[in-house]
């Protein structure tokens, strides 16, 4: 059984090869500020899109996209905020993104899915 910390880097390199397939170009990776850290910043179709990762194996903590909680929609609203205004202050159209995956127990992928716009910033406020 692979730790969190293992499980977490392995789905973000999981997630880069998924999101480069789909089209999206990688801008940076673990962007970190005083807030906390966006897993992958990319591009795709002229929109700045903020990637949370989120990676299980096994399913006893419910699915991937299940752990992004209210708490954790209004921190990724806050970090996108904070990246455009100190990175990225031209970005009119930006959006968060979630890459859910799910490994069985020799962490073989199983299932890899972006859901797009998945936090907004009414889930917020």
């Amino acid at each position: 059984m692979m730790k969190n910390k293992e499980t977490g880097v392995l789905g973000e390199k999981l997630a880069k090869q998924h999101l480069k397939r789909s089209g999206y170009s990688i801008v940076e990776t673990n962007y970190r500020c005083c807030g906390g850290e966006i897993d992958i910043v990319a591009k795709k179709h002229g929109t700045l899109v903020f990637v949370e990762v989120k990676a299980r194996t096994g399913s006893e903590f419910g699915i991937p996209e299940e752990a992004v909680t209210p708490a954790k929609k209004r921190k990724l609203v806050k970090l996108s905020d904070y990246y455009i205004q100190h990175e990225a202050p031209k970005t009119k159209d930006w959006r968060i993104d979630v890459v859910a995956i799910e490994l069985d127990e020799k962490c073989r992928k199983q299932r890899i899915e972006t859901i797009e716009n998945a936090v907004t910033r009414d889930d917020v406020t």
